[in-house]
């Protein structure tokens, strides 16, 4: 599988287009916000000769989702996500609004997601991994024959994704990054919604928020 990463609008938010050698791709966080990074994205696509056939998302967050409406619209593909994330992309004209993001069309989810699914293109499946904390049905995708993960705003490089917006516990999240992201092994590259790559094992060793728990300063309560 091939993995390229495009971050888009304000919040500079990751959106990744994953492909492999049969040329069909997803496209997942679509966080294309203006017509200039909606251009940007279609000609990384059409470049390289690609077939989108799923859009996904790992959370509902609206930086998260701002291209959505227009990766549908361009290449005529469903719409996956976790349903308890439902109400994000239900309510993301308003929280929009809030951020100064305007919200012309809400996407409509096509495809729920649940843990254990898998999100496939060509002949790549990447499995579905319950990862609630930054937002209620937050998902990582997990390709193990690469050991490669993508994170969403559930881990990011030496830290770890907000949990002070609706839905979200700061319980939930070291849960699932402790019980659910760290036995995937040492080795695994994350690729996160937001900021540049690392790996598990440099999270082990270097995130504040992972090393409090597993020293036992704190308990994710």
């Amino acid at each position: 599988m091939k993995i390229a990463r495009l971050t888009f609008n304000p919040f500079q938010e990751n959106t990744y287009v994953l492909w492999d050698e049969t040329g069909e791709a997803a496209v997942v966080d679509a966080g294309n916000y203006t017509p200039k990074e909606t251009e940007a994205l279609r000609g990384f696509i059409e470049e390289r000769g690609l077939r989108p056939v799923l859009a996904v998302n790992t959370h509902g967050h609206v930086d998260h989702m701002l291209g959505v409406e227009r990766v549908k619209e361009l290449y005529g593909v469903p719409f996956a996500l976790h349903p308890d994330d439902g109400f994000l992309i239900e309510s993301a004209a308003v929280h929009g609004a809030m951020y100064g993001f305007r919200v012309e069309a809400v996407p409509t989810v096509e495809r729920s997601l649940a843990d254990g699914d898998e999100v496939v293109f060509g002949n790549t499946r990447l499995r579905v991994i319950h990862t609630p904390g930054h937002t209620p049905g937050h998902v990582c995708l997990y390709l193990p024959q690469e050991k490669v993960l993508l994170t969403g705003d559930t881990l990011f490089r030496e830290s770890i994704g907000r949990t002070d917006l609706p839905g979200g516990d700061y319980g939930w999240i070291m849960k699932s990054i402790i019980d659910r992201i760290l036995p995937l092994g040492e080795e695994v590259t994350i690729y996160p919604g937001h900021g540049g790559e690392s790996t598990l094992g440099h999270e082990m060793l270097y995130n504040p928020f992972i090393t409090e728990v597993m020293e036992g300063d704190v308990r994710p309560e």
